[in-house]
């Protein structure tokens, strides 16, 4: 009985000294936490809000801010005039798995785990490592909301998909391209459906893919409005096949062919980037919003994109090969306020750099593993600055083994092995060893192996260390 009784009589007699301050310590504790969650949320909503645009196969040449005189892309060269134009920029390979992973990874695709295309259908080979850390990863975790929208191409199972890299929300293809009204790839058979909405197969039979990606984004846009979020907006276009509104196509019938086919798909692509970013001025959020835009890869010329209908402006090459043409492509960044308007930056930069550089650009600290990308917000801010790749290389590796492509750059010198020139996309020539001067010689129509073979030994050899 007594035992029962203690805790009784000692409740009747109120709470003791210790325990009133056990509570309070315990309120204290619960307040602070509060102010320091209240604190996060604060910061996390200052944050700006990232869209990263990546166009497909689409060449140097193929906007007006990059001296296209025949195509319509208002809209881009807007967001150029409002912000910071690269004139060397460089993909991070020549074809579109390998360059996205570089993209979203900020590590050479080799290191990636993506040395050439993924797969394209179930059971297809190659797949970006879901050990790997994305840019989705590095957002989501630090508040952001993520959403990849449109293209994929960097595998086709659940373990691989956009989820499970990263993306609270994805909407779009997991192979390499579609038809753009029946949602079909028909390349490599059997044609299969391919329209996913986080892992769900869906249809949306007739209706225009870039159409489906603005809703998406718009929905996506809206609903997370007042968080910050970020946007892998991987549009299919204008990869083949060229797939213009009837209207563009009437606009360009008299451009050569296959130029006006692929002018009215690239009209196409601008029209809905404008309504892309005017649905961002129209939820108040255009001077919170980093817009970033690139090109995965150069122009095609394969027999499936007519054998051409892009441009690579003055350089040598296209999709597929390591020669400028296939490499170094237009990219803008632009943020209202905070980067400087209407700037051209003729400093080396490379899509990995973008993982630093958005890292740099948003507060947050980029993944603590090894990052090939530097960061450009040196670069962005100070036209006067060095680029980050200042006496150091830059290298390009599509395949693996012996055979496979390869480029080295260090400073203005660039020794390709094992690649193709694409430009003519009816007859490809195989080019075993190049050496070029990018700075006396941009469109690479030299080949200076025999008269420096100290620099092609130097530059091979970092090529090999490289790899090692």
């Amino acid at each position: 009985m007594s035992f029962g009784l203690r805790p009784a009589l000692a409740a009747s007699r109120g709470p003791t000294q210790t325990q009133c301050c056990r509570v309070s310590a315990c309120w204290l504790t619960a307040v602070l936490v509060f102010v320091w969650l209240a604190g996060l949320t604060a910061r996390a909503v200052e944050r700006p809000n990232v869209i990263l645009i990546l166009s497909d196969d689409q060449g140097f040449g193929d906007l007006g801010c990059y001296g296209a005189k025949d195509l319509h892309t208002p809209h881009l060269d807007a967001l150029a005039a409002g912000g910071v134009r690269f004139t060397q920029f460089y993909s991070a390979a020549p074809v579109c798995s390998p360059s996205r992973a570089g993209t979203l990874t900020g590590r050479w695709p080799v290191r990636a785990g993506v040395p050439s295309n993924c797969a394209s259908q179930k059971g297809g080979a190659g797949a970006l490592p879901p050990s790997e850390i994305t840019m989705a990863e590095m957002f989501r975790s630090a508040g952001y909301a993520t959403a990849h929208i449109g293209k994929w191409h960097l595998g086709y199972t659940p373990e691989t998909s956009p989820r499970a890299q990263g993306f609270d929300h994805s909407f779009g293809h997991l192979g390499g391209c579609i038809d753009n009204y029946s949602h079909f790839f028909y390349w490599s058979g059997p044609n299969v459906h391919d329209l996913w909405r986080n892992d769900e197969e869906v249809f949306h039979d007739g209706d225009y893919f870039p159409d489906l990606m603005l809703k998406e984004a718009s929905r996506f846009m809206e609903q997370n409005r007042d968080r910050p979020f970020f946007i892998y907006y991987a549009l299919n276009t204008p990869h083949y096949p060229y797939q213009g509104d009837a209207r563009w196509l009437e606009r360009f019938k008299d451009l050569p062919y296959p130029r006006n086919l692929y002018a009215a798909f690239v009209a196409a692509q601008d029209e809905r980037l404008g309504a892309l970013i005017a649905k961002v001025r129209q939820l108040g959020l255009r001077e919170r919003t980093i817009i970033v835009f690139h090109s995965d890869n150069g122009h095609s010329t394969e027999e499936r994109a007519h054998f051409g209908g892009g441009s690579a402006g003055p350089y040598r090459g296209a999709k597929f090969s390591l020669f400028e043409g296939g490499i170094r492509l237009p990219s803008i960044l632009a943020w209202p306020g905070q980067l400087p308007p209407n700037q051209v930056r003729d400093q080396v930069a490379h899509a990995c750099d973008l993982l630093p550089t958005l890292a740099d650009l948003t507060g947050l600290k980029p993944p603590a593993v090894h990052l090939d990308g530097r960061s450009l917000i040196g670069v962005l801010r100070d036209p006067g600055a060095v680029s980050p790749h200042e006496g150091r290389a830059l290298h390009w590796q599509m395949g693996q083994g012996p055979n496979a492509e390869w480029a080295v750059r260090q400073g203005d010198w660039k020794l390709l092995g094992n690649t193709r020139d694409t430009t003519n996309g009816r007859q490809p020539q195989s080019v075993k060893l190049f050496l070029a001067n990018l700075k006396d010689d941009p469109g690479e129509t030299t080949d200076l192996a025999e008269q420096h073979p100290e620099r092609v030994a130097r530059l091979r050899k970092l090529h090999e260390q490289h790899l090692d």
